[in-house]
């Protein structure tokens, strides 16, 4: 499990945008959004780095990722 500090997220396009870009890395991942702190926490067996990567080609800065 992983949670990234994600900047640049406001609404409900920006939750799907998130979600989608680290599920076109693992579609299994399970993926929970609180936009108020600006997280992202992420159950998934994929490689951080590549899930970061997607999200960041999404428009998201990933400004931290932490291990949990």
């Amino acid at each position: 499990m992983y949670e990234l500090q994600v900047e640049g997220m406001s609404c409900n396009h920006c939750i799907n945008a998130v979600t989608q870009a680290v599920q076109d890395v693992d579609p299994t991942a399970k993926v929970n959004v609180v936009l108020a702190e600006q997280k992202v926490s992420i159950s998934s067996e994929a490689d951080i780095e590549r899930i970061k990567s997607s999200v960041e080609e999404a428009g998201y800065p990933v400004l931290r990722t932490t291990a949990c």
